[in-house]
């Protein structure tokens, strides 16, 4: 997105102040950070950062202790009443998060349940969508993620990448206005890893608004539009791709670098 294109339109995604801790550790040391509609943001940084954290901070997995997240405009977990902030109650926040898709490290999939009906039990059970509906769009999500084949197994039949597409086409299902993406093929065999890169990517092409936490630096090359190194909490720098993970600034993203590239 160009800087003409960004100043048209409020961000999607706006952190502002946010932090975190886990009893003395602090995860979060006031990030600040705007995503755009239709951006491609990869996180990239050393285990221990705060990426993940950050990541579901975004659809109040976990709770900030400090600053706000707002998502198309709207205060994640919380609504604002005259100068006070009242935390939403379960079944609001679970409405709110049916607009943010996440996909984690681990697939997470139902056993019991055949691939379709693993993408369409969330539209289902939520009413979002009749059965008949919901399985004619499911197909079409397998489709996409290149598993219209495999409709009717179920994921002990699957190798890792497959169930980690099924997980994507899942998400995809709540036709979701952001899609939050935690370390998708670090649980991956090698050899894995490209198809289910090759869906995200046709996600970007198409317009998708994501934050990826990624160690795939080919990736964040190819796809990102925007690259964020984190650590110790703290964002350090952000930029094009080619501008941090080439000509990096800061020495700790430097150091980083060097290590994995």
């Amino acid at each position: 997105m160009t800087t003409s294109e960004a100043s048209a339109s409020p961000p999607a995604v706006r952190i502002r102040g946010v932090r975190k801790s886990f009893g003395r550790l602090e995860v979060l040391r006031g990030i600040n950070l705007e995503v755009w509609p239709g951006e491609v943001v990869c996180l990239i940084g050393p285990s221990g950062s705060g990426k993940s954290t950050l990541l579901r901070c975004v659809n109040h997995l976990e709770k900030v202790d400090g600053g706000r997240i707002e998502v198309d405009g709207e205060l994640v977990g919380y609504r604002r009443k005259g100068d006070k902030v009242y935390e939403l109650k379960d079944r609001e926040i679970c409405r709110k998060r049916e607009q943010i898709g996440m996909v984690f490290q681990q697939f997470n999939l139902f056993p019991h349940m055949t691939v379709l009906g693993n993408v369409v039990e969330a539209p289902v059970r939520l009413g979002k969508m009749r059965q008949r509906e919901a399985e004619a769009a499911g197909r079409e999500l397998l489709a996409r993620v290149g598993l219209a084949e495999k409709e009717s197994a179920y994921p002990r039949q699957l190798s890792g990448g497959q169930q980690q597409r099924v997980a994507i086409a899942r998400a995809l299902a709540m036709r979701p206005r952001l899609m939050l993406f935690d370390e998708p093929t670090s649980a991956l065999d090698p050899e894995l890893v490209g198809d289910v890169l090759a869906v995200m990517g046709d996600l970007a092409r198409d317009g998708m608004t994501m934050i990826v936490v990624t160690h795939e630096m080919g990736f964040a090359r190819e796809v990102a539009d925007r690259v964020v190194f984190m650590d110790q909490g703290r964002l350090v720098e952000q930029g094009h791709p080619s501008e941090i993970l080439e000509r990096p600034s800061h020495e700790r993203t430097q150091a980083f670098l060097r290590r994995v590239l």
